[in-house]
């Protein structure tokens, strides 16, 4: 049996759809937080249960039974590390016999503000005591959708990368990753994947490929960190919201989001999805 956490979420469904053209529904257990909005999963036959990161109590009955367990992080800035823990531990209370985590590229030197809540989590994963592997995941394409259409209205697409490379890949690539682990007859435990986007950008060519596609004249204006904090928190972004992303694109001038290893290439046996492809579906 194969668990997948937070199965009802982004990550999670598309996980969930690249396992069912693996394995049977019936060997798929989907944990959700409310099994009564998950009606979708259950109608594909796959067992669906109950199982919140931040109720412990109900997280080692979810995972009865399940021989491999994806942990998909959790998106609650500073919960993450104990729901972490509680998941992991559960998992060996359970008996599970792989532990999968979701973590950050690159995360034991990322110098991202995400990069220690995954350097504790990969610690509790371990401690555990149950085989584990770690799946550092790149950023995703979708996580710019939203500014394509700004960029286009502006003219201007702002940040703070300077020359930094992003090795970004669609959602849909790192879930296939993960089916593709989990799924694997050989054992994967012990490995650690950087998991990135074989086509590498600069948000100056970001800029480009949109006025390319849209036909519309959009450039590249870098700032400094603090400047594009600022650019951020005018534009409506809540404080600790801008910080975040303005310490995001000041790692990515430090390479913390680029690789050219083509791990995930490999993984999913097809090239990753290039960010021209997100671009054109949020123009259309």
């Amino acid at each position: 049996m194969i668990g997948v956490t937070g199965a009802s979420g982004h990550l999670g469904g598309l996980v969930i759809e690249s396992l069912l053209g693996r394995v049977p529904a019936s060997e798929i257990v989907a944990v959700v937080r409310n099994p009564e909005k998950a009606g979708d999963l259950a109608s594909k036959g796959l067992v669906v249960r109950a199982g919140d990161y931040s109720k412990p109590e109900t997280l080692a009955p979810a995972f009865a039974d399940v021989d491999k367990l994806l942990l998909i992080s959790g998106n609650e800035v500073g919960k993450r590390v104990a729901q972490h823990t509680a998941v992991s531990a559960a998992a060996k209370q359970a008996g599970a016999k792989l532990l999968a985590y979701t973590s950050l590229l690159h995360a034991d030197r990322s110098p991202l503000l995400l990069g220690e809540e995954h350097r504790q989590s990969e610690a509790a994963v371990k401690a555990s005591g149950v085989p584990f592997v770690l799946l550092r995941n790149s950023w995703y394409n979708e996580n710019y959708a939203n500014a394509v259409k700004q960029s286009v209205k502006l003219g201007v697409h702002y940040g703070c990368a300077a020359k930094g490379r992003i090795s970004a890949a669609a959602r849909a690539d790192y879930a296939a990753a993960c089916a593709a682990v989990l799924s694997a007859e050989d054992d994967p435990s012990g490995r650690t994947y950087e998991l990135a986007g074989d086509q590498g950008f600069t948000l100056a060519q970001f800029a480009a490929e949109i006025a390319k596609l849209s036909g519309q004249p959009v450039r590249y204006e870098d700032l400094s960190e603090t400047d594009y904090k600022a650019v951020l928190v005018k534009a409506g972004l809540p404080e600790a919201a801008a910080g975040f992303f303005a310490n995001t694109d000041a790692g990515i001038s430090n390479g913390a989001l680029y690789d050219d290893g083509h791990q995930l290439s490999r993984l999913i046996g097809r090239p990753t999805t290039p960010i021209s492809a997100m671009i054109q579906a949020a123009l259309a």
